[in-house]
């Protein structure tokens, strides 16, 4: 019993040293990204808040991931705002997120998680970046405090395209609050400050909730000392206190008659998998005790909770390296830490939403513009563009893709041009071939590449046909793991013009097939 009772209090303390602080680190990171998630996907904040609390829960025990924390993404924004619109109701909307949460399960179950291997790096970094940079832009009227819904397609389309400029400029800053811009400035200001010198030296305050708490105290004194750059009530987060109340549930009399849920739910389950399992691969190298996280259990566990999510009305769940990141850096040592993470968030939408509806939306909006910035680094797409043009021509291209069309369109664009480079690299690379005289002959080597495929067919006829006469020829296979029956046949085929042009051919390590004639 005493063993029992030390064992105990051993892993109590154990939690209190490290999983705890992990837990409060954490949850100050989660909650504005949930709430400014869920601004930038156009739900209501509720929606934000119940997929972080399922995420930090539900997801983590079924995962056996030890640090990754799973929630709101914010690569989704964009695809969650545009299927909402598309689809003209929210229910419906949140029947898209449990499907895909279905659809995940079924990966899972079927073990299937690898498949995101086959997406080439250039495609995922050039989605990321157009999710980044749709991100940053979708920020624009919350931190100006823009009043009306027609930002992009009124006013600001009109002063680009030089309509009546002066009148749209005056209706621009007509609509716009000083107060909200100033806040959104300073934010700015102090989340780059912070996070440049006072970060590392007060590692249990995260950045995003210094900025938080910073730009709900500049509101609190705008609206008490300087009325003129007080901010109304709609640009602050709007929770009701009846939060269970609100919540709203998916319309599944549409699952069969509406071809769109489905279409979403294959890009959410896409996207969403994808972002889980880049974050897995790249906290498990976080990892002081070098765990590794079962790809398929992990799909399991992120279905479960996106259909849980979607059900209940929330929105996407993914593992988010952002949260997963600051929990290892806070020393968390087991899932414990994310699972009270979620009970944090429970917590505070349960008895603090009058604390929570004092952030004013252009703070979040901030925060969100840092992500879709880390997102969409300058670093990295210079990085891209040194590795040379088969990795920047497919990246950009996936980018503007994405940018011009949606998510899905984009990236199936760019796994369309990385396989055009593919079949280019295959034809070019189908053998070498050496030449040297020995007296008056000539005598040529060709060495086979190690997989020989059909692609390379023409380049090899019109090489053989290319041969001179009175030459000695050795075609060499024995690098080759694999040569295609169409190039073998034409092997097979040139040996009667081989006799008919005094070419001595050698086949060496080269099967021989039997040709087959058509008629």
């Amino acid at each position: 019993m005493s063993l029992l009772s030390r064992k105990s209090r051993f892993y109590f303390l154990s939690f209190l040293k490290h999983d705890f602080k992990a837990s409060i680190t954490v949850f100050f990171v989660a909650l504005p990204l949930c709430l400014g998630i869920a601004l930038a996907s156009g739900v209501p904040m509720y929606s934000g808040l119940l997929a972080g609390i399922i995420g930090g829960i539900v997801v983590t025990l079924i995962s056996k991931s030890q640090l990754s924390v799973s929630g709101p993404a914010a690569g989704l924004t964009a695809i969650c705002a545009a299927a909402i619109t598309n689809m003209g109701a929210i229910e419906i909307f949140f029947l898209s997120v449990a499907v895909a949460g279905l659809l995940q399960i079924l990966l899972g179950i079927f073990r299937l998680g690898g498949f995101t291997h086959f997406i080439p790096s250039a495609v995922i970094k050039g989605m990321l970046t157009a999710i980044g940079i749709i991100l940053m832009s979708k920020q624009i009227p919350a931190l100006i405090g823009y009043d009306k819904p027609e930002f992009w397609s009124n006013e600001l389309f009109n002063i680009i395209t030089f309509k009546h400029v002066f009148s749209n400029i005056d209706s621009l800053y007509k609509h716009s609050s000083n107060g909200v811009m100033l806040i959104a400035l300073l934010s700015i200001i102090l989340l780059y400050v912070w996070k440049n010198t006072l970060a590392k030296k007060i590692s249990f305050l995260p950045t995003s909730f210094i900025t938080v708490l910073f730009g709900v105290l500049l509101a609190f004194l705008f609206q008490q000392y300087v009325p003129q750059f007080a901010l109304t009530t709609y640009q602050f987060v709007s929770i009701p206190h009846d939060i269970f109340a609100q919540i709203k549930f998916p319309r599944f009399n549409a699952l069969f008659t509406d071809i769109t849920i489905w279409r979403n739910a294959i890009v959410i389950c896409f996207v969403a998998t994808l972002e889980t399992l880049l974050s897995i691969a790249a906290i498990d190298k976080l990892d002081p005790y070098n765990r590794i996280t079962p790809q398929n259990r992990e799909l399991v566990a992120q279905g479960t909770g996106n259909f849980l999510s979607g059900m209940l009305g929330g929105i996407p769940i993914t593992a988010v390296i952002v949260r997963s990141s600051a929990n290892a850096e806070a020393g968390a040592k087991t899932k414990v830490s994310s699972i009270a993470h979620g009970i944090w968030l429970l917590l505070a939408v349960l008895f603090a939403i009058p604390l929570i509806n004092l952030i004013p939306y252009c703070v979040l909006s901030v925060i969100l513009i840092r992500t879709g910035y880390n997102l969409a680094k300058p670093k990295m797409i210079i990085s891209v563009y040194k590795q040379g043009r088969e990795q920047f021509l497919p990246f950009i291209i996936t980018v503007i893709a994405i940018l011009f069309t949606d998510l899905l369109i984009g990236v199936l664009i760019g796994i369309g041009y990385s396989i055009y480079f593919l079949i280019k690299h295959t034809y070019r690379a189908g053998f070498t071939m050496s030449e040297k005289n020995e007296g008056h002959i000539k005598h040529i080597r060709i060495d086979l590449a190690l997989n020989v495929s059909f692609l390379n067919k023409k380049k090899f006829m019109e090489m053989l046909d290319g041969l001179p006469h009175y030459c000695v020829v050795e075609i060499n296979g024995s690098d080759s793991v694999y040569i295609d029956r169409d190039v073998l046949e034409i092997f097979q085929d040139f040996k009667a013009k081989a006799h008919q042009k005094h070419i001595q051919l050698i086949l060496k390590d080269v099967p021989e097939v039997e040709t087959i004639e058509l008629h």
